[in-house]
């Protein structure tokens, strides 16, 4: 129903790591991407896109990099999905008819799901704005499943959120 895109789990990868490293303490993006096998142009750009919204601040020179600009606690996952995918939006039908584009459900008015569609929505939204970077980041230090490259085969560069 909700499908978070590549660059929303590296802005989750990214934040997750710098919350584990010590306060002030910096990482590049090439030290991310490397780390977790990820590619470093897209970590490049998801990391300007997180300091141009005041999640990170970035550093220049030899020793730069990116730290933390807020604690872990005080910023949401709906805070980063918006910022790196725009509303959270589920359906089309959840976005209201006059969004609608050409093609999309038109008998928005009658359908029986609507109302429940919009339900599961607002509790996604939520969860989403009650889930903060502090309860993704604890489960990756504390052996979690937020996986690095092992040699030169990558290990799967995704992270688990559930805890």
């Amino acid at each position: 129903m909700l499908s978070l895109t590549k660059k929303t789990g590296y802005g989750l990868i990214a934040l997750s790591h710098l919350a584990g490293l010590g306060e002030g303490s910096l990482a590049s993006a090439r030290e991310i991407a490397d780390l977790f096998g990820l590619p470093t142009a897209l970590m490049m750009n998801v990391l300007k896109e997180l300091a141009s919204a005041g999640f990170v601040e970035s550093i220049r020179g030899a020793r730069g990099g990116y730290r933390l600009l807020r604690k872990p606690e005080q910023i949401s996952v709906a805070e980063l999905v918006t910022v790196l995918e725009g509303p959270i939006r589920s359906s089309g039908c959840v976005a209201g008819r006059h969004e609608f584009d050409e093609g999309q459900c038109a008998v928005v008015d009658s359908c029986p799901l609507a109302d429940p569609v919009h339900k599961v929505q607002r509790k996604i939204s939520d969860f989403l704005r009650r889930l903060n970077l502090a309860e993704i980041a604890e489960p990756a230090r504390s052996g979690g499943k937020i996986f690095k490259k092992q040699g030169k085969r990558n290990a799967r560069q995704t992270a688990d959120i559930h805890g």
